[in-house]
């Protein structure tokens, strides 16, 4: 998946999350915070942002402020 790197692709594999359609089907969202519970404080904002720019299929630091706002919010 676009953005994942090697550390992040093994804290997915930890919740099950493999490949852009396991991401598609739990969510970003849901996928953060399956992460979140696992790893704790470990985890950035800078995952969900890895995470929704997969599921985009763009660059994560091509994520609008607004879509960042939005998916805090979701949080």
């Amino acid at each position: 998946m676009r953005n994942i790197g090697p550390v992040s692709r093994r804290w997915l594999a930890e919740v099950d999350v493999y490949d852009l359609a396991d991401l598609k089907q739990v969510g970003v969202i849901g996928t953060y915070r399956m992460v979140c519970a696992v790893k704790g404080k470990k985890v950035s904002l800078n995952l969900l942002w890895a995470l929704e720019g997969a599921l985009q299929e763009i660059d994560c630091r091509d994520l609008s402020p607004e879509c960042k706002a939005e998916l805090k919010q979701l949080l």
